[in-house]
């Protein structure tokens, strides 16, 4: 301790020293000292210290000067309060000094203190103390007119302070108030800027009261007609505090919008362009509130975004347009007015991006944009200040952009597949592409020229443009071109707009057809090969994608053209490999050379004759550098499946060898692209691989065949496939490695899907292959064995429901690959079925087998079966049972006209089976292709709705699905009858129906679509049914709706959500109270249907945000804070959801939003309760601390007192404290998994 105190006591001797370069490097080192954290100071030495830092503030050299306000920083953390208030004290009276010098640098430390001071929210007083001690002294200075300088440093380090600080302040936001607003009187223009940006900070955390008075004032001062010059300054204040106080102006709007709308015409550009930045902070800022006044600003905007007074825009600019410019000007206006004078392009710029805001925040007004605004942009494409137009070209941008957000199709799909027919086009998209001739029209002149602004303003949109719309530019690509080639050639142009260009191409090629390029090929093609020559690496790897796409062009495999591609073969041949031998260039050039080498290889591989060899041979070494190898595997790929047969054979043993051992790396897509690459060489080269060559890779796949990692199995056992096929005498080899890892995989209970599908080909490309060792009743035995162990044996006990279904199916494909089989396997299995003395397990697994192999269709109709069926039916064993009607149903698919009218006639004679029963029917109408359905669907039908009023729930639910999958077959005919059902049946009828709707919405486009669109009105309709089950499954049905086919609701939303919202309320009417024994219990009834409300609001927020108003949204959200457990949890995660989907307006409603949080978090459970509710307090409070955590991560959020308070509060209350470090640390910030909710 004393050897600091030391050491610092001797640095400050030094201070003293007359020698400026001692008490430089005294104070150098006193700096470095001062920032170790380790550093502890006694009172005495953190005085002296402190003393002569601000003796040396005053020291004759200013390097000195500056190194001891440096010092300062590190200082306010290290010394005790007193100190910090001594200093702030020099600091403040020196700012009033005469000598300049001295000023500047105090108030350099001043700043340099405040921004060291620890933010008010972690609660220390000394913020707070040291603040009011500045503010008082800069108040007093702002009050000093006589002079500017100290006004304005005293302005800059108030701004400074409020802008970090303002919480601590809050004692004086009345007094800041009245000492700034006389201020914008103040004949200086900086003093007038340095007070509205002081005034900026104060707004955000300033009380609603001082707001208004603030707006107030503005008001008044407006209202008596000022000069103009001071009328800017109002305006101006008035567009600060709305950009920084956000949704408060809201509620003053009214009052305001008039008054800037009055001063737009006022003749002064500047006052004009201030009002306009002021409409679009109103406009981003309270979105709901300015909607009354759209139109208004609007008309304003379109008048004035064309005001240039000083110009006269020749109409008949086509041809003359060069020689206008020249001539028009000179001879009238020489003597009284110059070009600098005008300030006309302020209006056109703040005029733009007013409506840029609004295209912006108002997705929902974008058809009438189309009408109103998209005409008026086109028109100013011909702005002659390239900074405004390049405005003009974001705002169109914006609008794009907004168009595209709509339509559910993102990337570029060429046009003329077949996506056109089956979707229905947005309004909005056929507007566009109406003004895509005029788009182009205005646009392909000033791609030639000089100004690179435009062009690339030009570029941006063209691309956005073949973003939202692909295809839409095919007609005009010969205007495009010469703009194109014209920015690649043109000597001056900077690699910026090369790369734009070549960016842009890119777009183009891969969202138009390649016909509509290839007549232009001459023209193309030398200006990118040019780039790709280029010295800088940026531009030739743009230059190299264009080029694969080109390469594409020349030939497309697809079609068969009549374009000759070999005259452009060699350029573009030898400018690729000059650039694939380099070894000394960028990463991202070797990847794109290899790739683009890797199309023309299997583009026009036939044209390339002797030269193939060496490029493979160059393929082969990338292959082996660990920088490329993932590339190389890719092309290698690529060349493999090639059209065009290339031979490989000169590198494949090689290459071979190098893919094997890829096979161990653990990097996880080379892993995969290595799979890939070897499945298509084994595919299509089958013939020229010698067995011996693919023993490296042999060896490396049984590894690879694993449950942790599926994908990477399912790829392994189809490239095992492809062997079996292609070279069976290799598999032989590995068949006894590979197999027991396959049959783990069969028997895990993660194995589903893809992989499944891969493993049951791979057994019968397997049987198939005849290979010696592997016959199918072997194959049979390892597959069923685990199920005949005796249960008491330790490992049957774990066999998983899943692997059932995964060994029936795999037995099925071996019975269907050798019919000759079929019967005795089919008789052992009814056998096993039958026999009592064999173990459950292999029963449940002998009945899904019978059902998997019935399926394929191969048991007929026996008689023997059925009754085996029934058998199992009436067995004690619920697994058994269920295994039977799963078995059913599968046989039914199988062969319908034997099992159905069986299974019907069942389900009516059997009333204690029919569960059981309309589970194989589910099973029937959910696999049966429609066409073979369509002949039972009457009997069908019939029977569901006599059985659709059952009292068991359960059996309801089922009997809706199978009418819901019912109706898929034929909804043309059947949707309609469903509807009548709504009107004619009882509540249990009603709520059926409306469950078996749910059903007919599935998540990909089907026929039912159109249909269900026109009527799920009436299904909605059920919102308002007074049976409140039937309204509970109506919200499940919304909820399903709004998760899968937003657009089928997006329409109705404004009708649907009163009916939603009234949902959410608590109804004390359904809460009753149940004695149970001594206790009473209340009951909810209406819990469910709230929570299914809850469920629908968090979902619409994901799918149709623009659709909702949010702040009703939110009013229902609060509502919910206060609610049951269950609907607690869900507006948490809604809260969470908002904070980061629309931050402005839970800002808005924060501090109504703070309180149940804060209940929530602080709540106890009474100290005898059960474990359950310590659980779920503990899991509320958690929840809530997410949300809390996504509300802190609002910017801005703490500068609400409510807010900041409880942070504070969150931060000293240890208990909480670490329920919000876990919250941030353990789920990345509060907003993953646990942000998502479950839907299932």
């Amino acid at each position: 301790m004393s050897s600091v105190s030391y050491h610092i006591s001797n640095l400050l001797e030094k201070m003293t020293s007359t020698d400026k370069d001692f008490r430089f490097m005294a104070t150098n080192d006193l700096m470095l000292e001062l920032q170790k954290d380790s550093i502890k100071l006694d009172e005495d030495s953190e005085r002296k210290v402190v003393t002569m830092l601000l003796k040396l503030l005053e020291d004759k050299n200013g390097e000195v000067q500056n190194l001891a306000v440096k010092c300062l920083a590190p200082l306010v953390s290290k010394v005790k309060e007193p100190q910090v208030e001594t200093m702030v004290d020099t600091l403040c009276s020196n700012m009033m000094s005469d000598k300049e010098q001295l000023r500047d640098i105090s108030s350099m430390g001043l700043k340099t203190v405040i921004a060291e001071l620890p933010p008010s929210s972690s609660g220390l007083t000394l913020t707070a103390s040291v603040c009011k001690k500045i503010t008082s002294q800069l108040i007093g200075a702002m009050g000093k007119q006589e002079d500017v300088s100290v006004q304005l440093e005293a302005l800059d380090i108030l701004s400074d302070m409020l802008g970090r600080l303002s919480g601590a302040l809050v004692s004086f936001h009345s007094s800041l108030l009245s000492s700034l607003l006389p201020q914008l009187t103040s004949s200086r223009m900086a003093v007038r800027k340095r007070s509205i940006l002081a005034l900026g900070h104060l707004v955000p955390c300033c009380s609603p009261a001082l707001f208004s008075q603030l707006t107030e004032h503005l008001l008044t001062e407006l209202a008596k007609g000022p000069p103009t010059s001071m009328t800017r300054t109002y305006i101006q204040c008035l567009a600060t505090i709305s950009r920084q106080g956000g949704h408060r102006v809201g509620e003053h709007l009214e009052k305001l919008i008039p008054m800037v709308v009055k001063f737009t015409s006022v003749e002064d550009d500047e006052l004009r362009e201030y009002c306009f930045q002021t409409f679009e902070a109103f406009i981003r800022r309270c979105p709901k509130e300015m909607s009354p006044h759209v139109a208004t600003v609007t008309q304003l905007c379109l008048k004035f975004m064309t005001f240039d007074p000083n110009y006269n825009y020749d109409d008949a600019e086509e041809e003359e347009e060069d020689s206008m410019d020249i001539d028009g000007f000179d001879e009238e206006s020489d003597d009284e007015y110059s070009d600098d004078d005008d300030m006309s392009w302020k209006v056109r710029r703040s005029s733009i991006k007013c409506l840029e805001a609004l295209i912006d925040t108002r997705r929902d007004l974008l058809l009438s944009f189309y009408s109103s605004i998209c005409p008026a942009l086109l028109a100013r494409f011909k702005e002659r200040e390239e900074n405004v137009r390049a405005d003009v070209f974001s705002a169109f941008s914006t609008l794009l952009r907004q168009t595209r957000g709509g339509s559910s199709h993102h990337g570029l799909i060429v046009a003329g597949s077949d996506t056109g027919a089956s979707k229905e086009e947005e309004p909005a998209v056929a507007m566009l592409k109406k003004q895509v001739p005029v788009i182009v029209k205005a646009l392909h002149r000033q791609l030639k020229e000089k100004s690179l602004k435009s062009r690339q303003g030009c570029f941006c949109l063209l691309t956005e443009l073949a973003h939202t719309v692909p295809g839409a530019l095919e007609q005009h690509i010969p205007a495009l071109i010469p703009g194109i080639v014209f920015s690649l050639t043109d000597k001056s142009t900077s690699s910026t707009m090369r790369i734009d260009a070549l960016s842009f191409f890119h777009v183009l090629l891969l969202s138009h057809p390649p016909q509509a390029f290839q007549p232009h090929m001459q023209v193309l093609l030398p200006p990118v090969v040019a780039c790709i020559d280029d010295t800088f690496y940026k531009i030739t790897s743009e230059a190299l994608l264009v080029t694969q796409q080109l390469v594409r062009v020349m030939r497309p495999l697809e079609q068969k053209g009549g374009f000759d591609p070999k005259p452009f073969v060699k350029e573009v041949f030898s400018a690729t490999l000059k650039r694939l031998k380099a070894t000394d260039i960028d990463q991202e050039v070797k990847e794109r050379a290899i790739s683009c080498m890797g199309h023309m290889v299997c583009h026009l591989g036939d044209h390339l004759g002797a030269e193939l060899k060496g490029v493979l041979a160059i393929f082969l070494e990338r292959l082996k550098n660990e920088i490329t190898r993932l590339t190389a595997v890719r092309t290698i790929t690529l060349i493999a499946a090639s059209q065009l047969k290339i031979d490989l054979s000169s590198i494949l043993p090689e290459a071979l060898s190098v893919l094997g051992s890829f096979l161990r790396k653990n990097q996880r897509a080379l892993k995969l692209g290595t799979l890939a690459c070897l499945t298509t060489l084994v595919t299509h080269h089958a013939a020229s691989i010698k067995p011996a060559a693919l023993e490296p890779v042999l060896n490396e796949l049984p590894a690879l065949v694993d449950e942790s990692d599926m994908h990477v199995s399912q790829v392994s056992v189809t490239l095992l496939t492809c062997m079996a096929k292609a070279c069976p005498s290799s598999l032989a080899k590995i068949s006894s490695s590979v197999l027991p890892g396959v049959f783990r995989l069969v028997h895990s209970p993660l194995l589903q899907g893809g992989a499944l599908a891969a493993i049951v080909a791979f057994l019968q490309a397997l049987v198939s292959s005849k290979t010696s060792n592997l016959s199918y009743s072997q194959l049979l035995k390892s597959l069923t064995e685990p199920f005949h162990s005796s249960p008491s044996s330790a490992d049957s006990s774990v066999i998983h429901r899943q692997s059932y279904h995964s060994v029936a199916r795999c037995v099925a494909a071996l019975s269907s690959a050798c019919p000759k089989e079929t019967p005795g396997t089919v008789t052992s299995l009814i056998q096993e079925v039958k026999n009592p003395g064999s173990p459950e397990s292999a029963r449940v697994l002998a009945l899904l087998c019978l059902g998997e192999v019935g399926r394929n269709g191969s048991l007929g109709g026996s008689k023997e079966v059925q009754g085996v069926i029934l058998e199992a039916f009436s067995s004690t064993s619920e697994e058994v049972k269920t295994a039977a009607s799963c078995a059913l149903g599968s046989m039914a698919v199988g062969s319908l006209n034997d099992f159905l009218p069986f299974m019907l006639k069942e389900i009516t004679s059997q009333p204690r089976r029919q569960y059981l029963l309309l589970h194989s029917l589910k099973e029937v109408i959910s696999a049966c292709p429609a066409s073979s359905l369509s002949a039972h669907v009457e009997s069908i039908w019939a029977l569901l709705f006599q059985n659709c009023e059952c009292q068991e729930e359960g059996t309801r639910n089922l009997v809706a699905e199978c009418l819901g999958k019912l109706t898929l077959v034929n909804p043309s005919q059947l949707l309609p009858r469903l509807k009548q059902q709504l009107k004619a049946g009882s509540p249990l009828a009603r709520s059926t129906v409306v469950t078996a709707i749910k059903f007919t919405i599935v998540d990909q486009p089907a026929p039912v679509d159109t249909l269900l669109k026109e009527c799920i009105g009436d299904f909605l309709k059920t919102l308002q049914d007074e049976d409140i089950n039937v309204r509970r499954v109506a919200l499940v049905m919304f909820n399903s709706a709004a998760h899968n086919k937003p657009s089928l609701i997006r329409g109705r939303l404004a009708t649907v959500l009163p009916h939603l919202y009234k949902e959410t309320q608590i109804r004390k009417d359904l809460i009753r109270e149940v004695e149970m024994g001594p206790f009473k219990h209340t009951v909810d009834d209406g819990l469910d249907v709230r929570k299914a409300a809850f469920e629908c609001m968090y979902t619409l927020l994901d799918s149709c945000l623009e659709g909702l108003d949010v702040l009703q949204f939110l009013d229902h959200v609060e509502e919910g804070l206060k609610d049951h457990y269950d609907i607690r949890m869900l507006t948490f995660l809604m809260l969470a959801r908002l904070a980061s989907l629309c931050p402005a307006a839970v800002l808005q409603r924060l501090d109504r939003l703070v309180e149940p949080l804060k209940a929530t978090c602080t709540t106890k459970v009474k100290a005898g309760s059960v474990k359950q509710e310590f659980e779920k307090q503990e899991e509320l409070r958690r929840s809530a601390m997410r949300a809390v955590a996504a509300l802190l991560a609002v910017p801005e959020v703490e500068r609400s007192p409510s807010m900041a308070d409880f942070a504070n509060q969150i931060r000293t209350n240890a208990d909480m404290a670490s329920i919000f470090q876990s919250v941030q640390g353990g789920e990345g910030g509060g907003l993953g998994p646990a942000e998502s909710m479950d839907m299932s």
